[in-house]
């Protein structure tokens, strides 16, 4: 460690396997935690490469609790979390737009870091437990077109830089790592990050992974489509900037995308948008972000035709019907 901490210092870069053998020797303990609190302060400081960060997701992935859901090519929709906006859960909430429109999902999600409600806090709130049982989670995608990977039973290697993590009190590159490491490796990611900067990073990993991607990023912070203002949509195919009167939606305002104080009022909105009684603004922002991912399995389709797609799903009760199913299966 210590040869690593001076070739920092110097300001050099680790390869990616440099920084599975870190990874993989903190799971053994072999590092005292002075020296993990360094490492990870002067990777934050100088920022992680494209290499570094894969090489730490390649060892999360072979400690982690597998699951093969292959057979179902399944999508999933995570942001990067920690843009300080606390909104309701927009990305999982779509997840059930996009399943109730037939295509199979395996969101995998946290707490939240930054918000009062992250995923598995809403659907917690719903009564689901979570698991790693693979009939419970086979049985869930095919019946609701969903399951659900709380990424706490999963990625086992984690606990061991929690208490670095917890003392340091700032983002570190496990921050990053979170919506790298869906233990079920999905065959399609839309990924969401709060800045241009974050955007080009991960598409230089997904690249180099050769992962079927989508990233968004609203321009003003958020990190998924916001409606607020304009927003970049980078894949594979395309890289594009859309305001939200390009898909014929109107601008929303941050205060109409708030989370509320509490768990409690983040699944009244997260209930209301699924029921059709939300807001005009928490729905189609919602819509927003499940076109989005239809559109990365639909390639041939432009985001106005996978919106209409999202858009019946949420209309005709088959997203709620989907997550009723997920909450039946899952409690």
């Amino acid at each position: 460690m210590k040869e690593y901490l001076t070739r920092l210092l110097n300001q050099e870069k680790l390869s990616s396997q440099d920084t599975k053998d870190i990874l993989m020797n903190i799971t053994k303990e072999s590092y005292p935690q002075a020296q993990i609190a360094a490492l990870l302060s002067m990777l934050q400081l100088r920022g992680v490469t494209a290499d570094e960060l894969i090489g730490f997701r390649q060892a999360l992935m072979e400690t982690r609790v597998p699951v093969d859901l292959s057979p179902f090519k399944p999508l999933d929709i995570v942001g990067t979390g920690g843009d300080g906006k606390n909104t309701f859960n927009i990305s999982t909430c779509a997840c059930f737009v996009v399943a109730g429109a037939g295509y199979k999902v395996a969101k995998h999600g946290n707490f939240g870091a930054t918000s009062v409600s992250g995923a598995s806090t809403v659907i917690q709130q719903h009564g689901v437990k979570f698991t790693v049982d693979r009939d419970t989670l086979m049985r869930s995608i095919e019946e609701a077109g969903i399951c659900y990977l709380h990424a706490q039973l999963f990625a086992k290697a984690m606990k061991f830089v929690g208490p670095t993590r917890k003392a340091l009190g700032f983002p570190t590159v496990f921050n990053l790592l979170g919506p790298l490491i869906n233990p079920c490796e999905p065959t399609y990611q839309l990924l969401g990050t709060a800045n241009l900067e974050q955007m080009r990073l991960y598409a230089n990993v997904m690249n180099k992974l050769g992962i079927r991607y989508s990233i968004v990023t609203s321009l003003d912070g958020y990190d998924e489509i916001s409606l607020t203002g304009d927003f970049k949509i980078c894949t594979s195919d395309y890289e594009h900037v859309f305001s939200p009167e390009d898909l014929g939606l109107a601008k929303s305002f941050p205060d109409q995308l708030f989370g509320g104080a509490s768990a409690e009022d983040a699944a009244r909105i997260f209930d209301s948008v699924l029921a059709g009684t939300s807001t005009n603004s928490q729905r189609q922002t919602v819509l927003a972000n499940a076109a989005a991912a239809i559109q990365l399995i639909e390639r041939e389709k432009g985001m106005a035709e996978c919106l209409d797609i999202a858009r019946e799903s949420l209309d005709s009760g088959r997203a709620l019907t989907a997550f009723n199913k997920f909450v039946e299966i899952n409690s």
